[in-house]
Formats: structure tokens, sequence, C-alpha cells
């Protein structure tokens, strides 16, 4: 017979988790000593409880597996607060398992105690104070079924310090077969005959399916209709964006070039759209009609109702149409492949600029000639988010790691970490600006601590420059959102860090594909001009809607 802290470990090794990040308390002392026992777990000790949850969620958006992240009561359980929404908005699998007082006899009053389980509730799924060891094994399956089952997500145990070393006799539970639910076969039939009744549709890839197996299917479905496809910016990667058929990425809100190829075409399949996305296109009343495929049924909102969904596991679904549609050869693209070479050639420009400070579009261009196919970046969020989605064409799934949900600053650092623990042989880029990499610096120390080979780009503006962007459209006084950094370079090299800094364009390349095929952590100071934001992003692009 072991206690409750034990078989909460051995129900995490049943599940196989690998990996559990966090920051242990007092609380979490019995929990920690069982984990110590574990040959199947790894404990990665972070510097802040954010960085633990930000890496436990990148942890479940790659494998599909629940990240685990741990937390003592209180201040180290509130941490995790803007990791659950990132996770629970992102569709993320992750646990969170926080400590507290026991509480069935405690002598230290309210000392740290708030109620985090009801805190947790509107940013999960799932959450639970364990009151009895017995019950540890049947919670921990539940959490993990609930925070895996569509739409993926956050879940929360609380185990408090006397229920961890409760004895107990009970087995860890073995993890249950789940079968995901297949669209009807009516609704398969029902989108099939609008696709072939169809002259132009087009297809839009969206968050939802950023899932394994759905990469093939949808790649198979385009090479045998010839229909041409946008992704959103979480749908990146699902189809390699070299494809001849790719029209672009919806990175902005409207009045991009991608949304007028989706206005010429007369049927949209929107394929896992997700509502915490800004929306790709906007329905109107006698409009486009609309395909909704997904997982769950469309939330239907006023710029949102489609006529026809199919609802099941998004790869099945559209295995399910790829097999049971004629290619039609009447269907004319003509209108949106002319749109969509418009406006390659305005996604070009700037790539080969020499201007210093850098200009995004260059840095981007250096990033997608340097890192590999299969090479993951992940990005902070900030300006630079939108020069990216656009601009950089992702090879592979999930090799562009960018927040399109919460939008959250500070998870670009631990999200890079993360990817590395999990493909510990691909070549790993973060992309932060200066503001969202100092809110979870610190975690370079764990970084370092953990061998990590990897390179750190930091974009430099001294400032929070989206917005203040933001706020020199709207024609306000330019106050507010400057700030001083330190010496990055000397900075990363106080951690035991490689530092770098960009002194002038022509370095960038060189410098990145050093970094790339170096030893160690490599952290690279690129000042960064966003000048020119306002006019491409938006003059520019209304030039361009007119154009075309």
């Amino acid at each position: 017979m072991g206690n409750a802290s034990d078989l909460f470990i051995e129900a995490l090794e049943e599940e196989g988790v690998e990996y559990i990040f966090g920051i242990p308390g007092e609380e979490n002392l019995a929990f920690l000593e069982s984990l110590s026992k574990s040959k199947k777990i790894k404990l990665i000790l972070t510097r802040h409880e954010q960085g633990a949850g930000f890496m436990a969620a990148t942890y479940g958006r790659l494998t599909g597996k629940t990240g685990v992240c741990i937390a003592t009561l209180g201040p180290g359980a509130t941490n995790f607060f803007t990791a659950a929404a990132y996770a629970q908005l992102g569709g993320m699998p992750m646990m969170m398992i926080t400590g507290q007082k026991p509480i069935k006899s405690s002598k230290q009053g309210r000392f740290q105690i708030i109620d985090i389980v009801d805190a947790m509730r509107p940013m999960t799924k799932f959450t639970h104070q364990i009151a009895s060891g017995d019950n540890v094994a049947s919670k921990v399956r539940e959490a993990f079924r609930l925070a895996e089952e569509e739409k993926p997500g956050a879940v929360h145990l609380e185990l408090p310090e006397d229920i961890a070393e409760e004895s107990t006799d009970i087995k860890p539970m073995k993890r249950s077969l789940n079968r995901r639910p297949s669209a009807e076969m009516k609704a398969i039939k029902a989108a099939v005959s609008k696709l072939e009744k169809a002259k132009s549709p087009i297809l839009i890839i969206g968050a939802g399916a950023n899932r394994k197996l759905t990469s093939k299917m949808l790649t198979e479905l385009v090479e045998k209709t010839g229909m041409p496809f946008v992704t959103t910016q979480l749908g990146k990667g699902v189809i390699d964006e070299r494809h001849p058929l790719f029209l672009g990425n919806a990175a902005l809100s409207d009045g991009d070039f991608v949304h007028r190829a989706i206005q010429a075409s007369d049927l949209i399949v929107n394929v896992g759209h997700d509502v915490i996305e800004k929306p790709p296109f906007f329905m109107e009343e006698g409009g486009t009609e609309v395909i909704h495929v997904s997982f769950s049924p469309a939330e239907v909102d006023p710029v949102y109702f489609p006529q026809t969904e199919v609802i099941g596991d998004i790869a099945n679904a559209i295995w399910q149409i790829k097999e049971t549609i004629n290619a039609k050869t009447a269907w004319d693209f003509k209108r949106i492949l002319e749109i969509r070479e418009a406006g390659e050639k305005h996604v070009a420009e700037g790539k080969d600029d020499d201007r210093f400070p850098i200009y995004p579009q260059r840095l981007v261009a250096a990033l997608r000639s340097t890192v590999p196919s299969d090479g993951i970046i992940s990005l902070d969020n900030g300006v630079y988010k939108i020069w990216f989605a656009r601009n950089y064409k992702a090879h592979t799934p999930n090799s562009v790691l960018l927040d399109n949900a919460l939008a959250t600053m500070g998870a670009g650092l631990p999200a890079a970490m993360a990817s590395r623990l999990v493909y510990p042989d691909k070549k790993i880029v973060a992309v932060c600006g200066d503001g969202g990499f100092m809110m979870n610096s610190q975690e370079i120390e764990t970084a370092i601590r953990l061998e990590m080979q990897m390179v750190v780009v930091i974009l430099r503006d001294d400032a929070y420059g989206m917005i203040r962007w933001k706020q020199a459209n709207m024609g306000l006084t330019d106050w507010g959102l400057t700030y001083g950094n330190p010496d990055f370079v000397k900075y990363v090299e106080s951690y035991g860090g490689i530092g770098h800094r960009v002194k002038d364009s022509a370095e960038l390349e060189p410098l990145l594909e050093k970094c790339l095929n170096t030893d160690g952590l490599h952290l690279i100071d690129c000042p960064v001009d966003y000048s020119e934001n306002d006019q491409i992003l938006n003059n520019d692009i209304k030039e361009l809607s007119r154009k075309v």
C-alpha cells in the first residue's frame, strides 16, 4: 500500500506523461518525493509558473497528449491563470496540478488560501479538489480524457497536502480507447453535391484542422480536386504552403488580397473553423454559401451561419468527401489565381530591402531561407506576428507556433523550449519582441541548465510596438509605450549563453545560419524598424484590393 501522491504519479505514468513542468512548493513535497522515484517522468524545474504552463500547453499542442505542470497554492496557482487561458482558447491539452493546505485539519488559518478550484472554472474544461486518496486514479483518468477530447483544453486538479499523504491501495486506471465519431453519410453527400454544382469553390483551413492525420487527408483532397486553399493563422502548415494552389494566409481581419480571393469564390469549404480566431471572412445574406466541416457544430452569429454542416472527426470527414467527390473539370479558378498572383508579388515586396534597422519583410525572408523545412519557429506576440503569418510559408504542420487565440505576450520562449524537448533533433527558433521576451526571459536559465540548443531572435524597437502602431492609426499622441532595455548580449552571457548583435542587414542570414548550426543557446539582438507598418499593412492593402 502506498500513499495518494504515489498513486498520482503512477496514474500519470499510465497516461504516458514524460515531463512535469513547474515550481513545487511546500504543499507539493509529498508529490515531489513520489515524483523523485519515477523512472518515466522528468521534472522540468522552471523559474516561473507561467513559463511552465506555456511549456506544458505547447507540449500538448505538438503531441496531442496532455502536457502537465505543477505549482503550489495561492500565488503559485494564480500564476497559472494566463497559461490556462492560453491552452483553453488554443485547443491545447494541458493539466495543472496545484497544492493546497490540509483540508481536514489545519493550524494555519487562511494563510495563502484562495479558492483556486472556483477561480479556474471559467478557464478550464474541468477543475476539481481531490478530497480522498482513493479518488486520485479516477479523477486523473477523467481529467486526461476531458483534456484530450475535442476541443482539447486545460484541466486542473488540486491535491491538498494531507490528502497527498493518505494511504490507499487503489491502482491506476488504464487509458480508454477513444474513438471519434464519424460524420453521417447524409451530410457528406450534401456537401459533395454542393461542391460538384459549384463553379469556383475554395478551401479555408482553420485552427481545428491542425490535428493529427488531417494534414494528409486535406492534401489528398486538394490534389484530387485542384481546389485552391487559404489558411488562417492557426491553420498554417496543415498543407505545405509551397503548394501551387496555396492562396495565402488570412493574417489580417479583412481587406487583404486573400479576402478578395475568397469573395471571388462561389462556395467556401470552411474546415476546422474556431471562433477564437478572427474570422477569415464575413458571411452576408444571399452571399457565398459555406460548408462547415469540424468536430463541433458551427457557433452561429450575424457573420457566420453555414448552410451545410459536416460534423465529426475532421480527417475522416475529409477522407469521405475525397472518396465520394468527382473532380470537376468545369471548375474555373482563373480569377482566384489572378488575385493570388498579384497578392504574392505584393507580399514579396521588401524581402531584399537592405535598410537598417531591419525591415520585417527582410527578417521573415532571412529566417525562411535559413530555417529548414521541418524546423520550428515559435512566435511571441507583436506586430511582427502579422508579417510572419503573411510572408513566412509553413512547410509542415505546427512548424510555425503562433497564438491567434489568447494572443498573449511572454509565450514565445517557453513554447520554443517545449518544442526542443519534443523534437530534440530539429532546429528551433524563438522570435520575440523585446517586450514579450522580458516577460519570461528568466527561462533562459532553464534552457541553458537543460543544455538546449536553440536560437532566440529578439526584435528590438524599445517599445510596445503593436500598441504604439495602433495608437498612431487612431491619431493619438505617441505617449506611454516606450521603454529602455538591458544589453541583451550581456544579459544572455550572464546566464552562460551566447549573445550576438546585428549591426547591418547583410549580417543577418550568415549569423542565423551560424547560430542554427552551432551548439549552445544563441540570442540575437536584432534592431527592427516598423515605420512602414501603416503603409504596407493598411494603405498598400487598400490599393492592392482596388487593383485585384
